[in-house]
């Protein structure tokens, strides 16, 4: 009937007792929410609200809706609660509420909320628009699926929202069908290496003392229903035996965190009878993509290409299938189906490289072509070689490029090198005689060769008749930008829009050498750590091992030997656990498993004392109340006043990673430390935006010692702002020296709904955008006085796209734990910006420091990594919009002003 769009959790902090609720923490959970689910507030019908009916509890759940759900709408929220009509249910009022979320959707009614006199005068209404529903009101006609957000509190300050979305009549959340389960591995996470193995060893014995569960739905819920963590293993699937043999032996792996992939597309010679066919019974996303690619290639081609794929051995159709003119399309239907297969498991490459005829695929499912021109064109460039004379050869040398090169010299064009496969594999390709005289005198001197199965001689002045006639067919064809960029065979590196959209270029991948051991290296050199091979086996995967300079995971989807679906699956494992989580219930859809229970998880259990309390005196008597952030020590509310003070010890030993942020030899605390504090103060005082920053003076971290630091927030003015001021001075200074005042600032209630420029971030790399080379970058921030140390060397990757700059950045392992902390780590956000240095500005050879931030909005806190968008707005000012590694909006701001560093 319904599925769950988006859902978050969190807690209270600090509050006035066990049964206050927190404001903001109720607007951030419902925020957190909203970004999980990649939604705006208007998109939302219905709120469940908690609704116990208190004086204390109601004005404040109520304030958290309008100033998120009331604010730009078309049509008012409907709101109510179904304590109304059952009383309060404990344990079971937030079930409660999404069951009666559930049927109003299904009816098309928001039920009325019963006993209600008039709205409650403690709520400000004007606030927002948002309506009581006091009887039965026909859901909201909108353009959209029917949604509905709902809310549900704990006792001890936890707070819970989920939104759901009406699942179209004849579907259902899990998916319609009963396919047989899938042969999936086992996965196993845990936030230690110790933790895994006891987690193994508790599965172990709950798989003994429950002979009847089947391994198909184990490996369901395990996929499905459990957290994925750090430390990965993954168990190999088998019969029950095997599977507990491998849990006594687990061993894990961490993938990294924010690993980039590339998709590499097999060549002529991977193909095999009846490949894909048992993908195409097994997967229908890979049959109606194959199917497809079929229909387009059929009408070109004299036999249907499921017909020679699928044939016998040894039959006529069989034999057609080693034939050019049905090889390599029958390698592009198979391979773009894959893709197709990969991507909607989750699979998302950051760029692609093909070997030869795997190019095309790769140009086409990367945009460059459409279905039916990318099928002209492979069909007639297969027609075509087929029609050359078969008179030629080609050998396969274990040797470099540079050792098979002289060898050639004296056959002038007679004899060619047709690829370079990797460091120790070169193949050669020209007139028979030649090419096995070259042969024989290689072996002779220590080298292996071998002569490769193939009736022409493929990228050699063989292949110079199809030429002209070749041009005239991709000349016909409308090419696209690519977007997910492309490695080129033919020059080993990033292909430009302007490269793969000529037809002289798709001529020159006829003729020209193929360049896949450069590819591979420009691919490493762009930070591949992840290469995943589409193609009918493993014939690639063994070459980019001898390609790489350093080490990646290389992962096959299909075997020549082995049942395709088990070995797709086994490598959805392997990707699980070396690179990232795939969306397993997508491979799981329509499947006859069910979710069963399994062992919790299994928790290191320490004990832990406190060695040395100075320090610890009661502070309650002051109102001090602990804020729980890395920044900020305490808070404490003024008496009669409405006004807030925030107080904080920073120093270097407390905070080492300050240290790291190094400006003309002296620790600077960072813009972006003060803009963490602004929000975290705005957030403390019910406020969800930094309208204002700026920062007055710069606070130096001594070397020894501390200093003390003060924020203090106004009372609220009558459009709902408050001021912020910002001050420090030393530990040790005497009571009558003077405070420094570092910045101030003006927080407002109202936070941007919708991230500006934050869609640009959905697609990444960004459409069009120029790769940056970040290389030696931090070398020359040294040379200028920024002597950034390892956190905050976070910058990763970066893209040009006009005037605009994108870029990528990740904080180090040792802060990663700490990011949930944040709101928006300070180190995290300092080192995407580093991509200032990339000419966002006109005065790009400026060295340039934060000094004044405008209309700050954090969509999501606790971010790990983050994508950027940078646009100028002046000439030392620009928009800034954040997202996470999926395009999740995580932060913008509608100005960031710059002034010129110097010491």
């Amino acid at each position: 009937l319904a599925t769950v769009r988006g859902s978050a959790v969190n807690q209270d902090g600090a509050s006035n007792g066990l049964t206050a609720p927190n404001g903001p923490s109720q607007q951030r959970v419902i925020r957190d929410a909203l970004a999980g689910a990649r939604l705006a507030p208007a998109d939302l019908d219905v709120v469940e609200a908690h609704g116990t009916g208190t004086r204390l509890g109601d004005p404040i759940e109520a304030q958290a809706l309008l100033a998120t759900y009331g604010q730009d709408r078309a049509q008012p929220l409907l709101l109510g609660s179904v304590k109304s009509n059952i009383g309060h249910s404990q344990a079971a009022a937030g079930i409660a509420g999404v069951i009666k979320m559930v049927l109003a959707m299904r009816h098309g009614t928001v039920p009325g909320t019963l006993h209600v006199d008039e709205p409650s005068p403690f709520i400000d209404w004007s606030a927002g628009s948002v309506d009581l529903v006091t009887e039965n009101t026909p859901w909201p006609v909108t353009g959209h699926p029917r949604r509905a957000g709902v809310s549900s509190f704990g006792v001890s300050g936890t707070n819970a929202h989920v939104i759901l979305e009406q699942v179209p009549d004849g579907e259902s959340a899990a998916g319609a069908g009963v396919w047989e389960p899938l042969s999936v591995p086992l996965v196993l996470s845990a936030r230690s290496a110790q933790a895994l193995r006891e987690q193994a060893d508790l599965l172990d014995r709950h798989l003994e003392e429950n002979p009847d569960l089947r391994l198909a739905d184990v490996g369901y819920t395990l996929a499905t229903a459990r957290a994925h963590l750090e430390h990965r293993a993954v168990v190999p699937y088998g019969d029950r035996a095997a599977v507990r043999a491998a849990l006594r032996s687990v061993t894990g792996t961490v993938p990294p965190a924010e690993p980039r992939m590339a998709f590499l597309f097999s060549g002529q010679g991977s193909q095999r009878l009846g490949m894909g066919l048992g993908l195409h019974r097994e997967f229908p996303v890979f049959a109606e993509a194959f199917d497809a690619v079929c229909a387009a290639l059929d009408p070109l081609l004299e036999r249907p290409l499921h017909e020679v794929i699928g044939a016998a051995a040894g039959s006529r159709d069989g034999e057609l299938l080693d034939r050019t003119a049905y090889t390599q399309p029958a390698l592009f239907a198979v391979e773009v189906a894959l893709f197709r297969l990969a991507e909607h498991w989750g699979l998302r490459p950051d760029h692609l490289i093909g070997h030869s005829v795997g190019e095309l695929a790769a140009a086409h499912v990367a945009g460059v072509l459409s279905l039916p021109d990318a099928a002209l064109l492979v069909a007639e460039r297969a027609r075509l070689m087929q029609a050359m004379p078969a008179d030629g050869a080609m050998v396969s040398v274990m040797a470099p490029e540079e050792t098979v090169l002289p060898y050639l010299a004296e056959y002038g064009d007679r004899v060619t090198v047709a690829a370079v496969n990797s460091t120790v594999a070169t193949v050669v390709a020209g007139d028979e005689d030649a090419v096995l005289d070259i042969a024989e005198r290689l072996a002779a001197d220590g080298r292996k060769t071998k002569r490769l199965r193939v009736s022409h001689a493929f990228h050699s002045p063989h292949m110079d008749g199809m030429l002209e006639e070749f041009r005239q067919v991709a000349a016909r064809l409308e090419y696209h930008p690519p977007r997910i960029p492309v490695v080129s065979n033919v020059t080993g590196d990033l292909a430009g829009a302007d490269e793969l959209c000529t037809p002289d270029y798709w001529v020159r991948h006829v003729r020209d050498t193929v360049r896949f051991l450069d590819g591979v290296r420009a691919l490493e050199r762009a930070g591949v750590t992840a290469f995943v091979e589409i193609g009918p086996d493993s014939s690639l995967t063994a070459l980019a091992q001898d390609c790489l300079e350093g080490r990646a995971e290389l992962i096959p989807l299909l075997h020549r030997d082995r049942d395709e679906a088990e070995s797709v699956t086994a490598a959805l494992g392997r990707f699980h656990a070396q690179v990232a989580t795939p969306g397993w219930e997508r491979v799981f859809a329509g499947r006859d498993v069910h979710r069963v229970p399994l062992p919790t998880y299994a928790f290191q259990r320490e004990r832990y004392w406190l060695d040395d309390t100075a320090g610890a005196g009661d502070v309650t008597s002051a109102g001090l109340v602990a804020t729980g952030h890395p920044l900020i020590g305490a808070a404490v509310e003024l008496a009669d006043a409405d006004t807030y003070v925030f107080t904080s010890r920073l120093s270097l030993r407390s905070t080492p990673w300050l240290a790291d942020h190094g400006v003309f030899e002296e620790a600077l605390f960072p813009a972006t430390a003060f803009l963490e504090l602004a929000v975290r103060a705005a957030d403390e005082v019910g406020c969800a935006r930094v309208d204002e920053l700026s920062l007055a003076a710069p606070l130096v971290l001594p070397e020894d010692g501390a200093v003390v630091l003060q924020m203090r927030v106004g009372p609220q003015g009558a459009d709902g702002t408050r001021s912020l001021e910002v001050f420090s001075r030393p530990q040790d200074a005497p009571a009558d020296e003077a405070w420094t005042r570092h910045a101030d600032g003006v927080l407002s209630p109202g936070a941007t709904p919708v991230a500006p420029g934050a869609e640009a971030l959905a697609e990444w790399p960004p459409p069009g955008a120029e790769p940056i080379d970040v290389t030696g970058l931090y070398e020359q921030f040294a040379e200028s006085g920024f002597a950034y140390g390892p956190v905050f060397q976070g910058l990763t990757a970066a893209w040009r796209r006009g005037d605009e700059v994108f870029a990528e950045a990740a904080l180090p392992a040792s802060q990663r734990s700490e990011a949930g902390r944040f709101g928006l780590h300070p180190a995290l956000l300092d080192s995407v910006l580093h991509s200032l240095a990339f000419g966002v500005l006109s005065g790009s050879g400026q060295a340039w420091l934060p000094f004044a931030w405008s209309g700050v909005t954090l969509h999501a806190g606790g971010a790990a990594a983050v994508r950027l968008r940078m646009a100028p707005t002046g000439d030392s000012s620009m928009s800034v919009a954040l997202a996470d590694g999926t395009g999740a909006p995580v932060a913008t701001a509608e100005s960031l002003a710059l002034r010129p560093a110097a010491p």
